[in-house]
């Protein structure tokens, strides 16, 4: 667009429309990849089903729900008055809970009642390791055991506790949750309940290196009900997907937060060449549509961070022009934006290099 990157007198031109439809005209690029994410994903979620609802449909036997009462067929209706809809509603209550107790609004036949409960705690290991599917560990949390004991990103898992893992994200869970139930863990975070060191045989290079470590303790807290899947209707379709949506977009922001407050480290990003790898793997359209959603959510709330030579850069650049009411020296704002273009190469590099160490 002419007057964008320099400065023009012509009529019409960028430099020559106010600071707010500059603003806008720089947003809009950026919003067409999340408004893209943001139409797919919801098309995606609507179209595979309902979602769950507040209605209990079991009861779990020794767990706080028990203890007050609660009966299939009840609904939760609201928790510490925070309305209760679907169990997305349910499980973001609890998390924020931490095992406090809680006041319950339940409808049981058209009837409210009132039930105070403190939630049930179930303690479980974790040792803070991802793996993708061939057990190699692609992460890890930041200050946990694992990291904690050297293992490294890039490891490949061959034995725990001297049994073979056979290249299987899967048989590696299998194996530490062999003794417990461990409610709750990410399909991908391995957790193991025994009160012992778990010792690991890892591939490193071309070596293998043997390493022990002591699983942290972390408590859960729950109700102890499992609740029943909504009516399968057009509307209960939207609201899943609206739902869902939501949690799809504030994922990347709760990413970008885990970013700069040092929880998730560069070497843990992931480039182009390791995205094509991902990609590559996705199996059937659906799981290739939800990484092309993810990817362009990415690019497009990315784009907006107040980096140089990112659109939030040049946003940023405007928002101080408003503040001086003048414009900065073309080659100060040029030599800006060059600069963040370096940093950006730079983590570029370092990105696609750890890409490549990942894959080979």
């Amino acid at each position: 667009m002419e007057g964008e990157d320099e400065a023009s007198d012509k009529e019409g031109s960028f430099s020559k429309a106010s600071i707010p439809k500059r603003i806008a005209i720089v947003v809009a690029g950026a919003s067409i990849n999340i408004i893209f994410a943001i139409v797919v994903y919801f098309i995606l979620i609507s179209t595979s089903g309902t979602f769950i609802s507040n209605e209990i449909n079991e009861v779990v036997d020794g767990y706080a729900a028990e203890e007050i009462g609660l009966q299939q067929g009840d609904k939760i209706i609201k928790i510490n008055d925070e309305e209760i809809k679907s169990k997305y509603d349910l499980d973001n209550v609890m998390d924020k809970n931490n095992g406090e107790e809680i006041n319950l609004k339940v409808d049981r036949n058209g009837e409210v009642l009132d039930f105070g409960v403190k939630p049930t705690e179930v303690k479980s290991k974790i040792t803070g390791i991802y793996l993708d599917e061939d057990a190699k560990i692609i992460t890890m949390d930041k200050n946990s055991p694992a990291e904690k004991s050297g293992i490294e990103n890039n490891d490949v898992i061959l034995k725990i506790n001297g049994e073979d893992v056979n290249n299987s994200r899967d048989k590696a869970i299998e194996i530490l949750n062999k003794e417990e139930q461990n409610v709750g863990s990410e399909d991908n975070n391995i957790g193991n309940d025994e009160n012992k060191v778990i010792e690991f045989v890892l591939k490193r290079g071309n070596a293998e290196v043997t390493v022990k470590l002591i699983p942290d303790t972390i408590s859960t807290y729950y109700l102890g009900v499992n609740m029943k899947q909504a009516e399968d209707t057009l509307i209960n379709r939207c609201i899943n997907g609206a739902i869902e949506t939501k949690q799809f977009v504030f994922s990347i922001f709760d990413n970008l937060k885990q970013l700069f407050t040092g929880n998730v480290g560069i070497d843990q990003m992931m480039g182009p060449v390791g995205i094509s790898e991902v990609v590559a793997k996705t199996n059937g359209f659906r799981e290739f549509f939800e990484m092309m959603a993810l990817i362009s959510l990415s690019l497009g709330v990315t784009n907006l961070l107040p980096i140089p030579a990112l659109d939030g850069g040049k946003i940023l650049i405007l928002l101080i022009e408003a503040v001086r009411r003048k414009p900065l020296k073309q080659e100060t704002e040029i030599n800006i934006q060059l600069l963040g273009f370096a940093i950006l190469i730079g983590i570029f590099l370092i990105v696609t290099y750890n890409d490549i160490l990942r894959i080979f």
